[in-house]
């Protein structure tokens, strides 16, 4: 059988699941219908024709280089195919986003056919995305004389591929649908155990919300063929947990508009809104989509006589529906006005939507398209010896005197680029920042290399100091999936020049080591700007944003990012740390205290959360960091004080050597530079050139919380609170409850250490505790199984040297091999102790789960619905978050346990404590 009958063979499948043929983007197979295509007396020659046309992927795909060149042939008539005119020919290069295109295009701009040359300038003028070898050609042909090229350059300063667009509707209509009530997770919209499917665009989309809801949606488009549906997120947020494109991608899919007519399944325009806003990580994927997010404010807190929060009998405030936006009501979103109206009436000013920056992006059919174009235009006017026109609208610079820098301030006005020289930029300014570190994660990887392909990228970009492709969100079960998936990423991975957990030429051992961890590790410089495809890449050094898998791309294509700068919040702590109680607890207890401090409000959202964290090193630090993205922050940074900023970076360096040791490094030597870089970071702190980071004395922060750590007496848990009356309550990581809520009653059908939430010092605390019980009952029995899983390779190895390992073992009923890693994932339990693989495992979703309906306890920080464990007909499921010692001693008694209980377990055990700092960590004068 031929590659194309195993094409039609592969469609006669895919028919069976209701799904059109899959996207070309092999060679060989284009190939084959080309061939197909020349041969006019073909049986499948109409049908070649139709999948050369509309079904081959553009940008640097090698189908997107066999279709170039086919094309160019056509252009210069050493082909002739009746269907497609050269004129048509160049309307399909136009839409091949570069790569390939870009280099026919310009071939045929810079020959000699003078016909054929002015047309290929003509696309050529609409085109934005070209790298360094295709401006270079440019140049060259401009400097020589070439009457095109200056043509070609004159549009490009002129901004012509953008100002010739069309303008953005004043009027769009939608129509509401209520996608959900309460926060909706990106879960929900793109499941994590469907990420294998996330690069079959149309495959993937099936798995949107529910079956049900798509038929809804149809319903809608049908009755209103004029309007938008617009996703919503009613009583809650939209996009909370994940920086998902996938999630953006499936409700572009169903509600949005085709980018173009010869590529199938990428949309774009999608229209989602939420009560309490968007997530900012899911709005900025919105925005690479050129989509609008929307913050409707449709239900208000309920106020008394005295403008006091009215509560209900459980003590939460009273919400009341300002205007309805039930499912089927049909607004208008005016964007000139900006503002959205029902009929005549306004209901919301809604200019967050639509500043400058973002009409830009919903015009142009995304952000990229800005970014790109934005470059060009400089390249051009420079090229030129002119100033490059204002067609874009300024970035917003705002400088207030005699007001100090937070540290985010400071990290972005020290990376920012762009920006009026001297200028000292504070929150709400627009930024173009340099990134520092940039990290892929394996389920959105697949997704991250399609999105550099579409933007024809061939290699990182230079200023990047350093990048990491992981494996951790496929570490646990290595099933046909990811064989096939997997390894293919980390090819294209390698290729681009980024740092791969998994060697293609297999001449180093896998390394599954959780990203976020990875990441913490080879940021070695706490005034770094990472860009990582997670929502959890939330750094105790530097500020991590997690991102989207194309902003990623973005990242890793260009080394830069572009938002506003954003405000923090500043926290501080005060008080003595119980000896009996977990950092974790003075985790969780500060998003409880901060509700209360603020009548509800959660103040951290889509602001930096800034910790002074002062005397606890990275991995300890990590803990807080990473859960800020559950308070719904938009990144979080660590303050530190001198020598524990020095302490951290020599722990990172350590293990940066031993993934050069393994082999890691590449041929640019990135992981010795960042050795390199580390270094001289030590000794700027401690020679006193550059201390610390740390935030002007008199910077101005949005709101200040101070936890006290004395009022810190139990441990603290977060509850999904799944039966809730009030629906939208669910599943929020709002409920922090402490452990004599429970009367050491409620049942744990498992329990799990592991995720990017713990270190080192948590798998030392569950041998300590089963030695603990060893000796004082002989030997330890689990009421309930308990599964491990360390974060990194590093820390078993510590183990193993510090006796830890050997105690684990000898409780653990299964225990992971490498060398025949499992194949499937588990669905049944035994109560014991299972060791497992490195990497994220049930906090992912994607891989193990626990059983249907369970109550599972976990260190991770997932309790969505649906995440870690999903509903049986018996009883909801439900993921309870909590510390390492909380979940070890439930597993082993089957129950959360009392106080008393809990006490009695921990005694002598060395926990992770937190001792706050006794000085202020501020700068005076900047």
């Amino acid at each position: 059988m031929n590659i194309y009958q195993d094409y039609i063979q592969e469609i006669e499948e895919r028919k069976n699941q209701g799904l059109h043929p899959k996207p070309i983007d092999g060679a060989d197979l284009l190939s084959a219908i080309i061939d197909q295509i020349k041969d006019t007396a073909n049986e499948y020659r109409a049908d070649s024709l139709k999948f050369f046309i509309y079904n081959t992927l553009p940008g640097t795909t090698s189908a997107a280089g066999v279709k170039a060149k086919f094309l160019k042939e056509i252009i210069l008539g050493e082909s002739v195919v009746e269907e497609i005119t050269p004129a048509f020919a160049f309307e399909l290069l136009s839409h091949m986003k570069g790569g390939p295109s870009i280099e026919v295009l310009l071939d045929l701009a810079l020959g000699n056919d003078e016909a054929v040359a002015k047309q290929a300038a003509e696309v050529l003028k609409t085109q934005v995305y070209l790298y360094d070898a295709d401006t270079a050609r440019l140049k060259e042909a401009y400097e020589l004389g070439s009457v095109i090229a200056k043509d070609i350059l004159e549009s490009y300063a002129k901004a012509e591929f953008f100002t010739k667009l069309p303008e953005v509707p004043e009027e769009i209509k939608v129509v509401t649908f209520i996608a959900g009530e309460g926060d909706i997770s990106t879960d929900l919209l793109s499941p994590g155990n469907q990420a294998h499917s996330r690069s079959d665009r149309e495959l993937h989309g099936k798995c949107m919300i529910t079956p049900e809801a798509q038929d809804e949606i149809r319903m809608l488009q049908a009755q209103h063929p004029d309007a938008s549906v617009m996703l919503i997120a009613e009583k809650g947020t939209m996009g909370v947990g994940s920086s998902r494109m996938s999630g953006v991608n499936n409700v572009a899919l169903w509600t949005g508009k085709q980018a173009s007519p010869y590529v199938p399944f990428v949309n774009i325009a999608p229209i989602v809104a939420g009560t309490n806003g968007i997530s900012p990580i899911f709005l900025t994927t919105v925005d690479v989509t050129g989509g609008i997010g929307i913050d409707l404010q449709n239900w208000v807190k309920k106020v008394d006589e005295n403008g006091n929060p009215v509560r209900n009998e459980n003590g939460d405030i009273v919400l009341e529906e300002k205007y309805s936006v039930a499912t089927g009501t049909v607004l208008t979103i005016n964007t000139k006005e900006k503002k959205l109206y029902n009929g005549d009436v306004e209901l919301k000013d809604i200019s967050k939507s639509f500043t400058p920056q973002k009409l830009e992006f919903i015009k142009a059919g995304g952000s990229y398209a800005i970014v790109f174009g934005k470059k060009i235009q400089t390249f051009a006017a420079k090229t030129l010896g002119i100033t490059a026109p204002a067609v874009f609208a300024p970035s917003k610079e705002i400088s207030i005197e005699g007001q100090g820098l937070t540290a985010v301030e400071k990290i972005f006005n020290r990376n920012a680029v762009g920006v009026t020289e001297g200028k000292l930029l504070h929150a709400g300014s627009d930024v173009r920042v340099e990134v520092n570190i940039v990290g892929s994660q394996d389920t959105t990887g697949l997704m991250t290399s399609q999105e550099l392909e579409s933007m024809a990228a061939t290699v990182i970009s230079p200023i990047v100091d350093g990048a990491y492709q992981s494996g951790c969100h496929t570490a646990s079960v290595w099933d046909k999936k990811a064989q096939a998936n997997i390894p293919k990423l980390m090819k294209f991975m390698n290729d681009f020049g980024v740092i791969t957990a998994r060697d293609p030429k297999g001449e180093y051992h896998a390394m599954t080591d959780v990203i976020h961890k990875v990441l913490n590790d080879i940021t070695v410089d706490e005034w770094a700007i990472i860009i990582g495809g997670d929502s959890h890449t939330r750094m105790s050094k530097g500020v991590a944003f997690g991102a989207d898998s194309g902003t990623v791309a973005l990242a890793l294509a260009t080394g830069e990012a572009s938002m506003p700068i954003p405000e923090s919040v500043k926290v501080t702590f005060k008080g003595d740390m119980k000896e009996h109680m977990d950092f974790r607890d003075v985790v969780h207890a500060t998003q409880a205290q901060m509700l209360k401090q603020f009548d509800g409000e959660n103040v951290f959202q889509g602001r930096i959360i800034e910790v002074h964290i002062g005397t606890l090193p990275a991995d300890q630090a990590f803990t807080f960091t990473d859960w800020t993205a559950e308070m719904k922050a938009k990144a979080s940074i660590c303050i530190s004080e001198d020598d524990t900023l020095i302490e951290s970076l020599e722990i990172a360096k350590s293990r940066i050597q031993i993934m050069i040791d393994k082999g890691m490094d590449n041929k640019n030597h990135v992981l010795q530079g960042l050795i390199n870089k580390a270094n001289k970071r030590i000794e700027e702190i401690r020679t006193g050139d550059k201390p610390a980071l740390t935030p002007d004395a008199n910077a101005k922060y949005y709101a200040e919380v101070v936890v006290d750590l004395d009022i810190i007496v139990e441990p603290m848990i977060a509850d999904p609170d799944v039966n809730n009356d009030d629906v939208s309550k669910r599943y929020t990581h709002d409920t922090i409850r402490d452990l004599t809520y429970y009367g050491g009653e409620k049942k744990v059908d498992l329990g799990f250490v592991g995720s990017c939430m713990v270190h080192k010092g948590d798998l030392k605390i569950v041998s300590q505790m089963l030695r603990n019980l060893e000796q004082k009952n002989g030997k330890v029995e689990f009421n309930a199984p308990l599964v491990v899983a360390a974060p990194t390779y590093n820390i078993i190895d510590e183990l193993k040297a510090e006796g830890d390992w050997e105690l684990l073992e000898k409780y653990s009923g299964f225990e992971f091999n490498d060398a025949a890693p499992k194949g499937e994932a588990r669905t049944q339990y035994e109560n014991m102790m299972y060791l497992e693989r490195p990497g994220c495992n049930l906090c992912m979703g994607n891989q193990e789960k626990a059983e249907k309906g369970d109550t599972v306890l976990a260190t991770s920080t997932r309790l969505f619905q649906g995440r870690v464990v999903e509903d049986s007909e018996r009883k909801k499921g439900e993921s309870l978050l909590a510390s390492t010692p909380v979940v070890v001693l439930s597993a082993i008694i089957g129950r959360i346990p009392s106080i008393e209980e809990y006490k009695e377990a921990v005694e002598g055990i060395d926990l992770t404590t937190f001792v706050p700092s006794i000085k202020e960590l501020v700068t005076v004068g900047h």
